[in-house]
């Protein structure tokens, strides 16, 4: 006789909330015990359900929960290597995302941005299509695994059938090339994020960093911030059809003008899905305490950036190959500055060299370990993990 479908998937009796130990709507050891026990060979059953069990909670990486993505540039990542020949797909890869690497750090959703270098493109919407493409058919592909997202009704079925969800961002606004009708369309292509700018001014607004100025020219260079220039006529235009369609906006990457610009111009919640705190890393990537606060009380989310660069300063020349005590300190911060609710993750991975601790996404249980340890309540961790990003979807998709 077969095993029960409860033995053999005992992932479908762990709790949504694994961190509160192995129970499912209330129901203790004793019960799966007592459950197990009416089967054959009941000794054997009983400790072939708790071994796989604790195999699905408890590995060499940390326990964990939930896990909910802000950003990542694996699609963008995948559509480079294939113009260049190479065969990796989604499924895996040698990168920080794959699916194999998602379900062992226990992904419920994953944002998969379009990122497009408008200094390295020919035709930036050619290019945004063509990733769009390859997202459809790695998506298509591996639909027993993991299913797009439309509204925030798709992340409760996908999860009800077992399956991951994805949710299509666009990294650099620049790829409309300034036309409401591509940005319309994006959205028909199952597009729910934008992020405004990257690392170029656009028909939008500008950018945190200009990347037509150089690189590292000094370390004032990464942190004058600019308040002179925002976004344009046209931005605004892009800002409200976003929510008006139901495209969240996403703030990171855009200048502290822009900043405010949006702020001032939002009736809805907005995210910067890739960001962290400047008074804990002086950037001017991350944000101010005074952003933070109003993008809280917008209701928006910071999606916790894994860069290294981005969570602490170093000296010049000196190696910085990133820690999680980082990423805490502006966890940390960012509580006190706008509260509990205001956190998400947005990792970056396949977008970032790498982080020396948090090698890719089936690492996500350390991060998960570290900020119980740092003494945060089990209900903070599961907003910063899933909760927060997920009411920010319900409100907006």
């Amino acid at each position: 006789m077969g095993l029960p479908a409860y033995i053999i998937q005992p992932e479908a009796f762990l709790p949504y909330r694994e961190s509160s130990g192995i129970r499912e709507k209330g129901r203790s050891r004793r019960f799966f015990m007592k459950r197990c026990s009416r089967g054959r060979n009941r000794s054997c059953v009983a400790k072939r359900f708790w071994i796989q069990a604790s195999k699905i909670k408890m590995n060499r990486k940390g326990r964990g929960m939930k896990t909910v993505d802000m950003h990542c540039d694996t699609v963008s990542r995948l559509y480079k290597k294939r113009k260049q020949g190479s065969g990796e797909r989604l499924a895996e890869n040698g990168g920080h995302v794959d699916l194999k690497k998602l379900k062992a750090g226990d992904a419920l959703l994953q944002n998969f941005a379009l990122f497009v270098d408008l200094g390295k493109t020919g035709d930036p919407w050619e290019d945004v299509m063509g990733m769009a493409d390859l997202y459809d058919e790695e998506l298509k592909e591996n639909e027993e695994r993991i299913a797009p997202v439309s509204c925030y009704g798709d992340i409760e079925k996908n999860s009800r059938e077992g399956k991951m969800s994805a949710l299509l961002t666009v990294e650099e606004g620049g790829v409309c090339q300034g036309s409401i009708a591509r940005l319309q369309h994006l959205y028909s292509r199952g597009v729910r994020m934008m992020t405004l700018t990257w690392n170029y001014p656009n028909e939008i607004g500008y950018p945190a960093i200009n990347a037509r100025d150089g690189w590292k020219k000094d370390a004032l260079f990464y942190k004058k911030a600019d308040r002179e220039r925002g976004l344009t006529e046209k931005g605004k235009e892009f800002v409200l059809e976003m929510e008006r369609m139901g495209m969240a906006v996403d703030v990171s990457h855009l200048s502290d003008k822009g900043f405010y610009d949006v702020w001032q111009l939002a009736k809805k919640p907005f995210a910067a899905s890739h960001s962290n705190a400047r008074a804990v890393c002086p950037w001017v990537r991350n944000l101010t305490d005074d952003m933070i606060k109003k993008l809280a009380d917008k209701g928006g989310v910071v999606g916790l950036n894994f860069c290294p660069d981005f969570l602490e300063e170093t000296a010049p020349g000196e190696e910085n190959p990133g820690s999680i005590a980082a990423i805490v300190r502006h966890v940390k911060h960012i509580i006190r500055v706008g509260g509990a609710e205001c956190i998400g993750l947005g990792s970056d991975f396949d977008g970032i060299e790498g982080h020396g601790e948090l090698p890719d996404f089936s690492y996500m249980p350390r991060l998960c370990d570290a900020l119980r340890k740092s003494g945060l309540k089990e209900g903070e961790i599961e907003k910063i993990f899933f909760k927060n990003v997920l009411r920010f979807y319900k409100e907006l998709l």
